[in-house]
């Protein structure tokens, strides 16, 4: 009779113990579904490998679940259908986990659809971890327990952008120059609303929308902000839309300063650095000189491939979901999407939130500068001996904007 129960109880602490340790060692198929080629690939490339890297560096006894992440890419050349396209292969092929970022038309377009084949295959339900598509529409009226976005979304960028340019009194005249999408129409909509409740005597002296990496030669747009009298640029562009625009300020000789948000990526530090004194400052999640696990990262990142690692959303996609896999003693993307609402867990300027009311994620906000490498500031992004250095460090609350979001849960 002892025995038996010995037996029994020892059965039970194994069983305990195998439940705990469910997940050790698995492999977790992330599908990464981005434009790879075409007009934005090198942003695409750039953060294939940031994926690629973080989940190497932070494999198996590296992370709290004991899990190992392995990162595939899938080109959708930004675009929503290629992106249905790229989703449903990967889903045919096994993943569970999908990851994108550049693009909320492509974001909307894959909430749609994993919304959908989640509702038809019980079973075999796919998660989306969206690291930076910014439309807030996304976490409000579309929604959805399947989807979990870690940048913060336009209208947060915007409450502390103008909460920063408030205080700023040479910010008089703004020109808004932004891609016609959704993402630089609604960066324009929340500048507007932002500064008439921060700064009523400021005036919007243009408001340009231009076709999504279509234009070559941004000088005729320049001369329009030359004539309309600006003192200062607010825009939300990306990529070589980012890239040219800042060339071509260059070429006019305009140094007036210059607001904006993905400065930092691939290709626009070059070209700011080519002009003297370019005075450009950004609203991120990150800047350019975190100090630890952090700066070893991004050292490490460059002397592999001598490139910047900048989309620190990768980071905080493999953290959130190995706790998330941690908590929940499984990879099953049901249980780990439950485990993953209201979490805490260790963000890149300490701990993030993300928020169950819409899957939002809840973090620190930074403007930073445009400036000299320094002793202090050592980075040097793209070699040009410049980096973005912190100038306000805005706690989570400042930018934390409601949500609408009436979630649906299985």
């Amino acid at each position: 009779m002892k025995l038996a129960m010995k037996m029994v109880a020892v059965s039970a602490l194994m069983a305990v113990a195998g439940v705990s340790y469910a997940q050790k060692g698995e492999t977790v198929k992330i599908a990464h579904i981005d434009p790879f080629t075409g007009p934005f690939a090198n942003v695409g490339q750039n953060q294939l490998k940031s994926w690629q890297f973080v989940a190497e560096r932070l494999n198996g006894a590296k992370n709290p679940a004991g899990v190992k992440f392995e990162i595939v890419g899938f080109d959708n050349k930004g675009l929503p259908q290629d992106s249905l396209n790229a989703l449903k292969a990967a889903i045919d092929q096994g993943f569970r986990y999908v990851t994108q970022g550049n693009g909320s038309g492509a974001a909307a377009a894959i909430i749609d659809a994993v919304n959908k084949h989640n509702e038809r295959n019980p079973g075999k339900e796919v998660v989306y971890i969206n690291y930076a598509a910014v439309d807030p529409a996304l976490t409000n009226e579309r929604c959805s327990f399947w989807h979990f976005r870690l940048d913060a979304d336009t209208t947060m960028k915007m409450e502390a952008l103008t909460s920063y340019m408030k205080d700023e009194p040479a910010v008089k005249n703004v020109y808004l120059i932004n891609q016609n999408y959704a993402h630089g129409q609604q960066v324009a909509r929340y500048f507007k609303e932002g500064i008439a409740r921060k700064r009523p005597d400021v005036k919007i002296v243009g408001d340009e929308l231009h076709p999504l990496g279509q234009v070559k030669d941004f000088a005729p747009y320049v001369a329009k902000i030359k004539a309309a009298g600006a003192d200062t640029i607010v825009t939300g562009n990306w990529g070589t839309d980012m890239t040219l625009l800042i060339k071509a300020l260059n070429e006019a000789g305009m140094k007036m300063p210059l607001y904006a948000y993905y400065a930092g990526v691939s290709g626009t530090p070059t070209a700011l650095a080519q002009g003297k004194d370019m005075n450009v400052s950004q609203v991120a999640i990150s800047h350019s000189n975190f100090t630890g696990e952090l700066r070893d990262l991004r050292n490490e990142f460059k002397k592999k491939f001598n490139d910047d690692f900048y989309t620190f959303q990768t980071y905080l996609g493999i953290s959130m979901l190995s706790q998330g896999m941690a908590n929940a003693k499984s990879t099953d993307p049901v249980k780990v999407a439950a485990a993953m609402e209201g979490m805490r867990f260790k963000g890149i300027s300490g701990e993030a939130q993300m928020r169950k009311s819409d899957h939002q994620l809840q973090q620190h906000l930074y403007i930073s500068k445009w400036t000299k490498a320094t002793a202090k500031d050592p980075y040097s992004e793209e070699n040009t001996g410049y980096n973005f250095a912190v100038v306000k460090q805005m706690d989570p609350y400042v930018s934390s904007t409601p949500t609408s979001c009436q979630m649906t849960r299985p």
